[in-house]
């Protein structure tokens, strides 16, 4: 893999720290602002909202743009406004940064997973995209726990500070290594590329990516309750048990990665099956602190893998738009991510305790492999790996028919 494509992991790091972070920070902002917990938790509402809305947005706006300049912009305009959040005393201005700084997290993200599939041959869109995604990881185990730690020493301002801090080499690190010129893939038009993006195969990868993260966030949010009410382990063992999830993501992204490019169908079927078995182990022993901890990172290795490479999937099946791609599987897991995290909510203030989010993971990865069954026999889906003529440049519909072919 090129150095340039663990540079550009530098970055998303250093981005999903921040998404991640405000997961222990939450109630010292409250305080400080002045605000209630569910108010400084709409902190975190905003930030993915504004990945959702971003990421097809911004792919559209940066199309117009060299990679390397879209990412300098993305990237630059996230730092500027994590030090306005770090020093401002509005709780409003605060809001603000966050919506604003995801727009950018979500364009940065969307425009990185093309170059990095750009960077490497036309076979390794899953090593391509596991390795980026290892940025993710990393942030879910150093971000969560390590957020929550600056918290605690220096107050929450301190955690905003360190994320300014990340993303400055990550500025360096993109000149010198992401080419300055125009992207290839501006010959395709928006309407072409969306055309591609409306092909039912890639709708349905783009639907489990939603379910699978959506399971994902669901228990990964609750995680918390989970090991001090249902397990009960002392305080001390929630960052443990995060860092250990996230260990686990990272040991998914890089598994997957390996084998995703030439045996997707193994991952997919047999990792998603293996992911619901998971989290029905996790619901039925989540009372057992050992099985608790030891199957936080197993399903963090699963969720991760099976996530990953549906990512990769969709980038294989959108070959044919190569900037909105990266936007719709970032909207993608980011609607997961909203939504998961939300039902698992609906599930405890509905009285069920807080057990019941895994539940609801166990519904969402077994509504995913219904989908993906049933798409499956309907010939929509078909795991495959591809030997892709359209990687030496021609634009698909996402059927595996060059644009401007006649169907038959």
């Amino acid at each position: 893999m090129p150095f340039g494509l663990y540079l550009l992991g530098l970055a998303v790091f250093a981005q999903g720290t921040s998404e991640f972070m405000l997961s222990g920070l939450v109630p010292d902002i409250a305080r400080e602002m002045r605000v209630s917990v569910p108010a400084a938790g709409s902190l975190t509402s905003a930030f993915a909202a504004g990945m959702v809305v971003g990421a097809p947005l911004m792919a559209v706006l940066a199309r117009r743009w060299s990679r390397r300049a879209a990412l300098l912009g993305f990237l630059g305009v996230f730092l500027v406004v994590h030090v306005v959040g770090a020093v401002t005393d509005s709780f409003a201005v605060l809001l603000v940064t966050r919506v604003v700084g995801a727009l950018a997290n979500a364009g940065f993200l969307a425009v990185a997973v093309v170059t990095a599939v750009a960077m490497v041959d036309a076979d390794a869109k899953g090593r391509a995209t596991s390795v980026l995604l290892g940025g993710v990881t990393v942030a879910c185990v150093a971000g969560v726990p390590g957020g929550a730690v600056l918290g605690q020493l220096w107050g929450w301002r301190a955690a905003f500070w360190a994320v300014v801090v990340l993303s400055v080499p990550a500025l360096f690190a993109i000149v010198r290594s992401v080419p300055g010129g125009k992207s290839g893939a501006a010959r395709a038009s928006v309407r072409d590329e969306v055309r591609v993006l409306r092909a039912p195969r890639l709708q349905v990868a783009l639907l489990l990516g939603a379910l699978v993260n959506g399971a994902t966030f669901c228990t990964f949010t609750y995680l918390a309750p989970i090991v001090t009410s249902v397990a009960r382990l002392g305080e001390t063992w929630v960052p443990l048990v995060l860092a250990l999830f996230g260990l686990g993501s990272f040991v998914g992204v890089a598994v997957a990665g390996r084998i995703a490019d030439a045996r997707p169908g193994r991952v997919l079927v047999g990792g998603g099956v293996a992911l619901l078995v998971g989290w029905g182990l996790l619901g039925l022993t989540a009372g057992n602190p050992v099985a608790a901890v030891v199957l936080a990172f197993v399903q963090g290795v699963l969720s991760f893998g099976v996530g990953s490479t549906l990512i990769s999937r969709v980038l294989y099946e959108a070959a044919g738009a190569p900037t909105l791609a990266g936007g719709f599987a970032t909207a993608a897991f980011n609607v997961g991510g909203a939504l998961g995290p939300w039902l698992g909510g609906l599930a405890i203030a509905a009285g069920l305790g807080y057990r019941s989010p895994v539940w609801v993971s166990v519904v969402l990865v077994g509504l995913a492999l219904a989908v993906g069954g049933v798409a499956r026999r309907a010939g929509i889906l078909a795991v495959r790996v591809h030997s892709d003529a359209r990687a030496d440049g021609v634009r698909s519909d996402g059927n595996g028919r060059p644009l401007g072919q006649p169907t038959e």
